[in-house]
């Protein structure tokens, strides 16, 4: 269902049915603790480009949100001067 770097790879999947319409959907997926490294947003960064560089890898961004417990991962960069932590791996 997802790609294998989606962070939705491989979680169990519920589906409930009401009124004859059935929906299925991804199970709660629990953050662990995720160290990282300080990083302070500046104007134009991109989560593409700082997951490009830091895993060369521009579709693993959902790995910055993570440690930073963001589920809109674009509200990172919006605010400059903002101090993420950049995961290790």
């Amino acid at each position: 269902m997802f790609s294998k770097n989606s962070r939705y790879f491989g979680l169990g999947t519920v589906t409930a049915t009401e009124e004859g319409r059935s929906v299925t959907a991804v199970k709660l997926r629990r953050l662990p603790e995720i160290m990282g490294k300080p990083f302070m947003v500046t104007g134009g960064d991109q989560l593409d480009v700082l997951s490009a560089q830091r895993f060369k890898d521009p579709t693993r961004f959902w790995h910055v949100a993570d440690a930073n417990t963001e589920l809109e991962a674009n509200e990172l960069v919006v605010k400059t001067s903002r101090i993420l932590r950049m995961p290790e791996r």
